[in-house]
């Protein structure tokens, strides 16, 4: 009996996300990153969308607003001013991914980045809506969280903020959730970016709806760590990174499924690193998508190689905000180090 419910409950939201026809590649995945729903004791659905929620904190920093931050309510404008905000200064939106918080030290990093550059910082943490190992769950709870963050993003457009100076930047299903945030505005978003966007039971979906898309927004970014593992494999946005070639990254140690994990985490720091320093990073075109790097390589370089072809291809390229608006296409960048930015199994 004990096993027949929990395939009934698997059952309705596998359907639910779409997820019915699944490779043994998909279901290898999801059993060793925690993915499927067994422990159904732990998980949290919200079939009702009402917000502001109370399991969803859109959090503000500044550079002169209170350190710890303060918890936004669209009921309470001073909340904003309380905040440090100022609607003269660009807006960035920071959306963790599955299991993961607000707080974590990537995302921390991240959001120092960008308080750096004096933004303001604007961080969601949606974690009861995506506890371990509840990932299906988390998929069908990320259309609360976007409809919560779009009720955000028009409180701050209400009070002046301009939507070619906001950025929504998202990790994993974060990234998702940026993406469908416009689906819940008069207008899309000018700007989002996509840190390794999820993988798992995503790039089956049919629907655009309730994923990263390229009519989310004018200006797409995605940056790949973990492609065709923990992150997605296609190009999903306007300008596409291969970071060191895109799927496994060089620094990232153990067995597959942690390198997996860590190579998907790296996508954080990578892009708070080009945020801190404005920094460039050498790279050349990769038409064909992200490629398996073998050893310490960083860039598709092989015996076959013309060296003289590919030191005219090679040139700089900027990440992040920096990068300009217009850019399109995908390219594979060498980022030599992770500084600063360690991965743990916490």
């Amino acid at each position: 009996m004990k096993h027949l419910v929990v395939l009934c409950i698997f059952t309705f939201f596998a359907k639910d996300a779409q997820t019915l026809l699944l490779s043994q590649t998909d279901w290898k995945n999801l059993r060793n990153s925690g993915a499927l729903d067994l422990n159904v004791l732990r998980c949290f659905l919200r079939d009702k969308n009402f917000c502001p929620s109370p399991h969803i904190d859109h959090r503000l920093y500044a550079p002169n607003g209170p350190r710890r931050g303060i918890t936004l309510n669209v009921k309470n404008p001073m909340s904003l001013y309380k905040g440090g905000f100022s609607k003269h200064r660009e807006t960035v939106f920071i959306i963790h991914g599955f299991n993961g918080t607000a707080i974590d030290i990537h995302l921390q990093f991240l959001r120092d980045a960008y308080l750096s550059r004096d933004f303001n910082v604007i961080t969601v943490d949606w974690r009861p809506l995506t506890r371990y190992p509840c990932y299906l769950h988390s998929l069908i709870n990320t259309r609360l969280t976007a409809q919560c963050t779009a009720q955000i993003y028009a409180f701050l457009t209400h009070y002046g903020a301009v939507r070619e100076r906001i950025t929504c930047v998202g990790h994993s299903l974060g990234a998702h959730i940026c993406g469908m945030i416009s689906n819940h505005l008069t207008r899309k978003q000018y700007r989002i970016i996509g840190l390794d966007p999820a993988r798992p039971l995503i790039e089956r979906k049919k629907s655009n709806t309730f994923r990263l898309s390229l009519d989310d927004a004018s200006v797409i970014q995605v940056i790949h760590t973990n492609a065709g593992f923990l992150g997605q494999e296609d190009n999903t946005g306007h300008l596409n990174y291969c970071v060191n070639g895109g799927r496994i990254q060089p620094f990232c140690k153990g067995n597959p499924i942690r390198r997996s994990r860590c190579s998907h985490f790296l996508s954080i720091c990578y892009l708070a690193t080009a945020t801190f320093k404005h920094k460039k990073f050498m790279g050349v075109p990769c038409p064909n998508g992200c490629l398996n790097l073998s050893g310490p390589k960083r860039l598709p370089v092989s015996g076959k190689t013309n060296p003289f072809e590919f030191a005219s291809l090679l040139r700089e390229y900027h990440m992040g905000n920096d990068a300009p608006d217009d850019a399109r296409g995908c390219i594979c960048i060498d980022v030599p180090y992770a500084k600063h930015c360690p991965f743990t199994d916490a």
